[in-house]
């Protein structure tokens, strides 16, 4: 069990480094292969040893080894959550068709987070493999049957979205919800069934709401990223059967 968390936690900074590089680049329409891993500041090529994640950063000081310049703590953190988050997704749900939909919906989170909080964008190219790959672990869960459900669930639920959108868009005379916030509930559907979607939207606007009062009152901006508390509400209402079966494990020890 511990070394297999251990190892998820290694594999996931890597991928986190990864998905640092797909947010950043895609949002800002640039190649993910060219050029290379580089310091922006002094376009310094990375080699091989600088490219080990949160190793590299710690043993460089966070610092650019060619030009000395701080290097910011995106890329750390982005590897160090990522880490955490593939560990903890086998640590609740072991070797089991969950775990690989929790590693999807921790990966999808992790870039949702980078390119709607700097660009206010989720990317299709990230959303839709999600969707891709998750469709194909429910086939190995319930097979055809299950599939053709769970799609049903997540298209009610998008068109659900896409009226709210529609009617936000003509109320307050301004883009409402973004497209990429109602092409994420159709994952949230496809995951979750109509009901706990509703649920899944009502709790991202609950835990949007201090950080939409907040940023409304010092940045007075009229857009707000909602992508990454609607991941954060999905995250949770996917995990929650665990989230009951940990605490009923605690109370029993006790």
């Amino acid at each position: 069990m511990v070394i297999m968390l251990l190892l998820l936690f290694i594999v996931g900074t890597f991928f986190g480094s990864f998905y640092a590089c797909i947010a950043n680049r895609l949002s800002k329409n640039e190649s993910i292969i060219k050029p290379g891993s580089h310091c922006e500041n002094c376009n310094h090529r990375l080699t091989w040893y600088e490219l080990i994640p949160v190793f590299s950063f710690i043993i460089q000081g966070g610092k650019c080894r060619k030009c000395k310049i701080k290097l910011s703590y995106e890329y750390l953190v982005t590897e160090v959550v990522t880490g955490i988050l593939f560990a903890f997704s086998f640590y609740i749900y072991e070797f089991s068709y969950q775990t690989l939909i929790m590693i999807i919906l921790s990966s999808l989170m992790v870039t949702v987070f980078i390119s709607d909080f700097k660009y206010l964008i989720i990317l299709d190219e990230v959303l839709i493999p999600s969707i891709i790959l998750s469709i194909v672990v429910l086939y190995f869960i319930g097979g055809f049957e299950l599939i053709l459900s769970s799609l049903i669930r997540g298209v009610v639920l998008f068109i659900v979205l896409l009226i709210i959108k529609l009617l936000g868009d003509k109320v307050f005379k301004q883009e409402s919800l973004g497209w990429g916030d109602v092409k994420l509930s159709f994952l949230a559907g496809l995951l979750l069934g109509f009901k706990l979607g509703l649920v899944y939207l009502f709790l991202g606007a609950l835990i949007a709401l201090p950080y939409g009062i907040i940023s409304k009152h010092f940045k007075k901006e009229a857009l707000m990223p909602f992508g990454p508390f609607l991941m954060i509400s999905l995250y949770v209402i996917y995990t929650i059967p665990s989230w009951f079966n940990m605490i009923l494990q605690v109370l029993i020890g006790v």
